[in-house]
């Protein structure tokens, strides 16, 4: 009986991967199509490809983790429940956006969610992770665990590296996971990289590290639970290289071309998405409806959100310098000191007196002025 339990637990938690999987498709899909249509402007980085990880993380953590991100972030917001209108309208640059539509996409924010940001910097967020997971054991809160996702890209930057050997000193609860996808924003990690094991960089701070495959949602979802389930019994850190590809150019920008087309149509063939759900439906787990039922219900979540977007009002001007000005609290007003009428008569005295100065050097010098002008005309 507990075997079929936990089965049938096993069973619907797969289930819910997969349509996490494909809630973050549909969205990214779909936000590619807006930006054609410059619904949404400015960079756009997409996470086709990749979901696998987001998916297989964020299914893991608690409401009092904390999570911090890339720009290529819509996913993991949407996955930690940032609802889909909120993310949408913050694209669309709507002030009904999470981050009132001045971050756009690579800034989405929640605090509700515990959700700390996309961050545009790369690996400018590495050293915050280690400041919140220092701020959860200070504080006390136990089990807390900050999860912290970057690039590959970000090990070349000198954050990384900081904020590893912090991390370990400290002993902070915190996850690194990186997803790396070969290319950072258009160099291989071979022509930029000479240690191209990344994992081994992040045990060489005495930190617990490995490599898993980013594609395979099971995989990233037991690799993650393994590594929580440390850091919340004993607190220290810990690194997950997630190993995966990116099937769009790294932004709307890129023109892609310094990858061969032959080698992202071999890494399209171990789609997250497809080869999961071709096990679900190979094991019994899923039936072609309820798959189909998944994709339906992705698609009217994005459409809702789209709408919502459309018809959300952008920021009035009257508020564009809040939080960038500091307003003058309308309590402090300025007060001319009180007067005695001695200090009036002597001020008016003074006042007078250099007033009476001030005329009679100015007519000297008039007169002086007059006389030596006169003297230049007649001489010639």
């Amino acid at each position: 009986m507990t075997t079929d339990t936990t089965r049938t637990a096993e069973h619907e938690l797969w289930r819910s991967l997969l349509a996490d999987m494909i809630r973050i498709r549909v969205f990214e899909e779909r936000c590619a199509e807006l930006y054609g249509e410059s619904k949404i402007r400015g960079f756009l980085h997409l996470y086709i490809g990749e979901e696998a990880i987001a998916s297989g993380v964020m299914s893991c953590l608690r409401p009092d983790d904390a999570v911090l991100a890339t720009y290529r972030e819509h996913g993991h917001a949407l996955l930690r429940g940032v609802s889909a209108e909120s993310i949408m309208c913050e694209m669309f640059g709507k002030s009904t956006g999470c981050s009132g539509g001045r971050g756009g996409s690579m800034h989405l924010f929640d605090a509700a969610t515990r959700f700390l940001g996309g961050n545009a910097i790369v690996g400018g967020h590495l050293p915050v992770a280690v400041g919140l997971g220092l701020a959860d054991q200070i504080l006390g809160r136990s089990g807390a665990v900050t999860v912290c996702f970057f690039g590959e890209g970000a090990v070349a930057e000198g954050e990384f590296h900081e904020a590893m050997n912090l991390a370990a000193l400290w002993n902070v609860p915190v996850l690194f996971c990186c997803e790396n996808n070969r290319y950072a924003m258009g160099t291989s990690l071979r022509s930029s990289e000479s240690q191209i094991d990344l994992a081994l960089k992040a045990a060489s701070y005495a930190i617990p590290a490995w490599s898993v495959d980013g594609m395979d949602v099971a995989e990233v979802h037991r690799a993650t639970t393994k590594a929580l389930a440390s850091i919340r019994a004993d607190g220290g850190p810990m690194f997950i290289e997630f190993q995966t590809y990116r099937f769009r150019a790294h932004s709307m920008f890129d023109p892609d071309l310094y990858r061969d087309p032959e080698e992202v149509e071999r890494w399209k063939q171990r789609d997250p998405i497809a080869t999961f759900a071709a096990r679900l439906l190979a094991e019994g787990v899923a039936t072609d409806d309820d798959v189909e039922a998944m994709w339906t219900a992705a698609r009217a979540e994005t459409e809702a959100a789209v709408d919502a977007a459309d018809a959300a009002p952008l920021e009035p001007v009257e508020t564009l310098t809040n939080h960038v000005t500091r307003p003058r609290p309308a309590s402090i007003t300025r007060s001319e000191p009180e007067r005695s009428d001695e200090t009036t008569e002597n001020e008016t005295t003074e006042n007078e007196t250099t007033e009476n100065e001030t005329v009679e050097n100015e007519t000297v010098e008039n007169e002086t002025t007059d006389d030596e002008t006169t003297d230049d005309e007649v001489w010639p």
